[in-house]
């Protein structure tokens, strides 16, 4: 910290364990005034969790000056030399998570539905912001594979699900059928968060809602943008009224799909016209990422209850990518 000029040369931070991410660990720092956070992978991390805290290391850095809402990078090592592991230091972000207020909003944001309606907006606006981030410029290639991003979704998942299976999933079949046949014409690739929704992202306190930062890049590489607003969607009404496992948060009041599209082509300048397509692969794609930690319950590897409700989660999702599926041309 000395060497990056981080306030109280000399002094010893003071350390705070943090709650979090369920991959990595965070822990708060505070030294000469300033609040800043680590993130790096448990002690016992197997190699490719700390390759991933390596690729994020590598993207917060890009993300320097990019106008992209996140926690400002501060320093980090992607060799064990300092603290045995990878991390990364980032700036303390004064503000709330979603996920931290399940089933309800803060206030105002609970009583009060337009300024309620300004979280859904601004949550789209962050990854239409994202989407337009010059990845090359940054020095980002390499950092995922675009090329062929959409013939390779449904092949590569399927075989990842048969690693993992551990039930059958009614409509799985047929998502992936659809999906092979009504992949977009054009797209244009872009950094793509890969897990975006309310709780990966925190805001400032206090309305109007403003977008403070988006976090948990744990899934983030160079593929096709329009994802991410497919995974904002994933439980959005009126067609998704009937979801419950995906929806952790009160979606009354909130603008229309439509709405949101429109928000994020003026932000991002990108056509929403295939918008169907991205929301059945987010829902197909997640119901399978979530199989697999659920597969590890099953398996009892692990203990966390929160994987144990991915039980019901995942048949909800992939019949809902099914029967959206259905429902298309």
């Amino acid at each position: 910290m000395d060497a990056h000029g981080v306030p109280g040369a000399g002094e010893l931070p003071v350390l705070t364990g943090q709650g979090g991410g369920s991959q990595n660990e965070l822990t708060l720092l505070e030294r000469g005034g300033r609040r800043m956070v680590l993130r790096r992978p448990p002690a016992d991390a197997v190699d490719q969790r700390t390759d991933g805290i390596r690729r994020e290391h590598r993207l917060v850095r890009a993300l320097r000056g990019a106008g992209v809402p996140h926690a400002a990078y501060v320093a980090g090592a992607d060799e064990p030399d300092l603290l045995g592991t990878p991390f990364y230091l980032m700036e303390a972000v004064d503000g709330w998570c979603p996920a931290d207020h399940p089933g309800g909003w803060p206030a105002p944001f609970d009583a009060d539905p337009d300024a309620r309606r300004g979280l859904a907006l601004e949550l789209v606006r962050g990854a239409a912001l994202l989407s337009k981030v010059d990845w090359q410029a940054r020095g980002l290639e390499g950092f995922g594979r675009p090329d062929g991003f959409h013939e390779r979704q449904v092949d590569r998942w399927l075989a990842f699900f048969e690693r993992i299976r551990c039930r059958e999933l009614p409509g799985l079949g047929e998502a992936a059928d659809w999906l092979r046949h009504h992949r977009p014409r054009h797209w244009s690739p872009g950094i793509m968060h890969g897990d975006y929704q309310f709780a990966n992202v925190m805001y400032r306190h206090g309305a109007p809602a403003e977008l403070a930062a988006i976090i948990d890049w744990e899934m983030t590489t160079i593929g096709d943008p329009l994802l991410d607003l497919g995974w904002v969607l994933v439980a959005w009404g009126p067609e998704a009224d009937d979801m419950q496992g995906m929806r952790y948060a009160d979606l009354s009041g909130m603008p229309t799909r439509e709405e949101l599209c429109a928000h994020y082509e003026k932000h991002s300048g990108r056509s929403t016209e295939d918008i169907d397509y991205y929301v059945v692969l987010a829902r197909w794609k997640l119901g399978i990422v979530l199989e697999q930690g659920y597969s590890r319950f099953l398996a009892g590897r692990v203990a966390n209850p929160k994987v144990e409700a991915f039980g019901p989660i995942v048949p909800e999702l992939i019949r809902k990518a099914a029967s959206l599926a259905a429902t298309l041309p």
